[in-house]
């Protein structure tokens, strides 16, 4: 048994079940043992890999996009350019090459700001990032940055923001929990009290015994504060996660530990836990604050700035070995049977620019 999961049995043996968001949440960010504030997830050593240690080519071309956003909205200084979860700073780091080749006086003139809320994590990035001639600092929200315009992006952000399940149990919803059985071992069960259905996504109304459908009331808060801002400020935003593009019925919730899948309950603290991301959910909130945005899959996006090119360029001066591998790389980051399919990107952008 982990140390987290004792701890989270011995909570819920004195104050009862707790639901999955308050979970979820001690899974990942509990200050002493959570998954984030403990551990290395990223790359071959970690959990999971995330697109931009797949290849340097996914942060050139996300770097490209906010660059043409840039240009869109008058190519504003100040301006400040962000990630929002920014892992071990591989994104930034590729995206700081790639402005400097597209735009000198951008990278000299801009700031750039990493928004990270584990003190470990920005020792990592710190040191991805070291020797950058840059303005770069670190925030823990958006809003503590200047006051300026934003182009901010986050990659496989949303999917860590906790989540709460709610399950048919008879005619009614209730909100799933996690508890102890006689043996004391953690399990799911149906909370007391029923919520309207009508407050639910989906088709939740005809969904059989036994359906669980999610809600982020979490995600969408933090969407509406970036949204606040750009409309306030200026700016865009782009942000690429695994999930779907319309709401449906369906249990997401899922435990990744050591590039497998594991028992959402079985390793607090030592598995990354994630849900699938209601992009339809995200794009209203967007629009609530007046802004544009547009949702494809993150194999369109990337096809569209010109991955296949890149490819061949990088391609040109590699041995073969390289050449494959840059190739598996494409195929990897834009396959519809890969990350292509299952990844969304949500473009977020004043009414007024093209998207």
């Amino acid at each position: 048994m982990t140390r987290l999961k004792a701890r989270i049995v011995d909570l819920i043996g004195a104050l009862g079940p707790i639901p999955v968001n308050e979970y979820m949440a001690l899974c990942l960010f509990d200050p002493q043992d959570g998954y984030y504030t403990t551990r290395e997830p990223f790359g071959a050593g970690g959990d999971f890999v995330t697109a931009p240690e797949i290849s340097q080519m996914f942060g050139e071309l996300v770097a490209v996009w906010l660059y043409q956003a840039w240009q869109a909205i008058g190519r504003p200084m100040p301006v400040t350019v962000a990630e929002i979860g920014p892992g071990r700073g591989t994104l930034m780091k590729d995206m700081l090459r790639a402005f400097s080749r597209l735009d000198a006086a951008l990278v000299a003139d801009a700031s750039f700001a990493m928004i990270e809320t584990s003190p470990r994590l920005t020792g990592v990035q710190k040191r991805t990032l070291s020797g950058q001639s840059v303005t770069l600092g670190w925030h823990e929200t958006i809003d503590t940055m200047p006051k300026a315009p934003l182009l901010i992006v986050g990659n496989e952000l949303f999917d860590a923001v906790p989540i709460r399940q709610f399950i048919r149990a008879g005619a009614g919803w209730r909100e799933r929990m996690v508890g102890l059985d006689e043996a004391d071992a953690l399990r799911f069960f149906a909370g007391a009290g029923s919520i309207d259905p009508s407050l639910l996504p989906g088709d939740a109304a005809d969904a059989p015994e036994g359906s669980v459908v999610e809600v982020a009331p979490a995600r969408s808060a933090l969407m509406a504060s970036i949204a606040e801002r750009i409309a306030g400020q200026g700016g865009a935003g782009l942000f690429i996660d695994y999930g779907h593009l319309r709401p449906g019925v369906g249990d997401t919730l899922q435990a990744l530990r050591k590039h497998d899948h594991d028992n959402v309950l079985a390793n607090p603290g030592e598995a990354d836990l994630t849900a699938h991301v209601d992009f339809a959910a995200l794009a209203a909130t967007v629009r609530a604050h007046g802004l544009d945005a547009q949702v494809t899959t993150q194999g369109d996006f990337l096809l569209g700035m010109g991955l296949v090119e890149r490819a061949g360029q990088l391609g040109a001066k590699a041995d073969e070995q390289a050449r494959q591998a840059i190739s598996d790389a494409v195929e990897r980051l834009a396959g519809p049977d890969a990350m292509g399919g299952l990844f969304k990107v949500l473009k977020i952008q004043p009414k007024t620019s093209a998207s």
